[in-house]
């Protein structure tokens, strides 16, 4: 089954399937960021930006399982250890030692910024060579589109209301 899954790639297949390995580190990164700071988050709004940094964690979950399975139909072994996601990660982990509610927005904004980036990426070198994975990418870069816009709009509703208040 891989042999046809690889037939049709265009390109490099050991070097998609590294690319897909980061971002999958990346996607299992933001889950436990998001999850994580759900749990410690604090300040103004706490409850409508845990309410999203759940939502958020569980479709980043649902990108990781997406990515896995496009490795294992190319042949290639997702990365298998949580000790490799950071050593091979393109967006790295921003631990939310400040459970701040913007000090963990902006933290999961510029995770947002990075992901978009990298699928970005993702997507210019699929485009002719792999339609298969450029359709899972496409999927998942207009989820993190639509997180980054959800999180941009929540710490602007807080700085409005923080600002109203004085």
């Amino acid at each position: 089954m891989a042999e046809i899954g690889r037939a049709i790639v265009k390109m490099d297949v050991d070097k998609l399937v590294n690319l897909l390995n980061k971002a999958l580190a990346d996607e299992w990164l933001a889950y436990y960021q998001y999850w994580i700071g759900a749990k410690v988050v604090k300040g103004p709004m706490k409850d409508a930006v845990i309410s999203e940094l759940e939502l958020h964690a569980t479709e980043e979950l649902s990108h990781a399982e997406l990515l896995a399975e496009r490795i294992v139909q190319l042949g290639g072994t997702p990365v298998l250890s949580p000790d490799e996601w950071s050593k091979i990660t393109n967006c790295g982990y921003d631990a939310p030692a400040d459970p701040f509610v913007e000090t963990v927005l902006d933290q999961n904004i510029k995770g947002e910024q990075c992901a978009i980036r990298t699928y970005s990426h993702l997507l210019d070198i699929t485009r002719e060579a792999d339609p298969v994975t450029y359709n899972i990418i496409l999927k998942i870069i207009t989820d993190e589109v639509e997180h980054e816009e959800d999180l941009a709009a929540l710490k602007e509703d807080m700085e409005l209301m923080l600002t109203r208040k004085k």
